[in-house]
């Protein structure tokens, strides 16, 4: 059982005179009448992340990550809570003042404040973060129209390579080595387009568990079906470089999570307006895709050629 067949199964009904929860189908919760928006991230060692080396960029890949879902939804964050559970060993004075210099950083960077959080004991090290913003409005998720168009901003795979060259599977020179695991700790929130997304977007999240598993989570509960062009998928021109250079498949990396991208749909009546803010702001806004019917199979297209679509789930929680 995945976590959203035990939401289905266990929680939703407990839910359901919440209307603020979503039907628990969204990245947030949202209060409209107070303005209130929600979210809730938890990271472990050894799932969320390798390990514990890197102090001061693990904690500002939870944060990032963290602020991600509310950016997805158009809504900027304001307030954060965050729990921390390790041991003296992992959390002595040093890597201490290392995270509360990194958090700091982050603080600044995205105009966000620390507000309250909790501390315990444990041999592994784990966060909690909850995101706290306000709005009249969200992008929601299964809001899609059929022939939408399908967009993703930024870059995609780079946060992957970053991952394997940290669990070294993926042996690299040493700049392209500091670039990758770089991305992998801090991908580059879309904060500019955020305020915007509601001019254009039907429905939108941010990319956790990869793009395809994504796509589908986007529109679960609708009668629609998607098509993606992996041709048009951006990618960085470091990945690039190393696709050539070791003659790699881009299918390969591209679906399998942790870019932290906004995923959204848009009528094809703004693809003007999208094109000039995305120039204008300085933001890669890709179209890779569109909206189709339901009855209609999804589909990946590579070259020209069907994929197939069990090999990019990308990433599950399985209970």
């Amino acid at each position: 059982m995945d976590e959203f067949n035990l939401i289905d199964k266990y929680l939703k009904k407990i839910s359901v005179n919440n209307p603020s929860a979503k039907k628990l189908n969204d990245d947030v919760f949202f209060d409209k009448k107070n303005k209130l928006v929600v979210s809730i991230d938890t990271y472990n060692e050894g799932v969320h992340f390798p390990n514990f080396k890197y102090p001061h960029l693990l904690i500002k890949k939870v944060l990032r990550s963290s602020i991600s879902d509310l950016l997805a939804k158009g809504v900027k964050p304001v307030y954060y809570f965050i729990s921390a559970s390790g041991n003296k060993r992992q959390f002595n004075k040093k890597k201490f003042k290392i995270i509360i210099n990194s958090l700091n950083q982050e603080q600044k960077k995205y105009k966000i404040k620390l507000s309250g959080g909790d501390t315990t004991n444990s041999n592994n090290v784990s966060f909690s973060v909850t995101t706290i913003g306000f709005s009249n409005k969200i992008v929601e998720r299964n809001k899609a129209k059929l022939n939408d168009d399908i967009y993703v901003t930024g870059n995609i795979g780079d946060s992957f390579i970053g991952l394997n060259v940290l669990k070294n599977k993926i042996k690299i020179n040493s700049n392209s080595k500091k670039y990758f695991i770089n991305q992998y700790y801090c991908p580059n929130l879309p904060y500019k387009i955020s305020s915007k997304i509601h001019k254009f977007a039907n429905t939108s999240m941010d990319i956790s568990d990869g793009l395809y598993s994504d796509i589908k989570k986007l529109i679960n509960k609708q009668n629609l079906s998607f098509e993606i062009n992996v041709n048009k998928i951006p990618i960085s021109n470091e990945l690039m470089y190393f696709l050539k250079k070791y003659k790699k498949n881009k299918i390969q990396y591209l679906f399998n999570g942790d870019d932290y991208q906004i995923l959204f749909t848009a009528s094809k009546r703004y693809r003007s307006i999208i094109s000039s803010m995305a120039k204008k702001m300085n933001q890669k806004i890709t179209l890779i895709g569109k909206i189709n019917k339901g009855y209609k199979k999804n589909s990946v297209k590579f070259n020209n050629r069907p994929q197939n679509l069990s090999k990019l789930r990308g990433y599950s929680h399985k209970f």
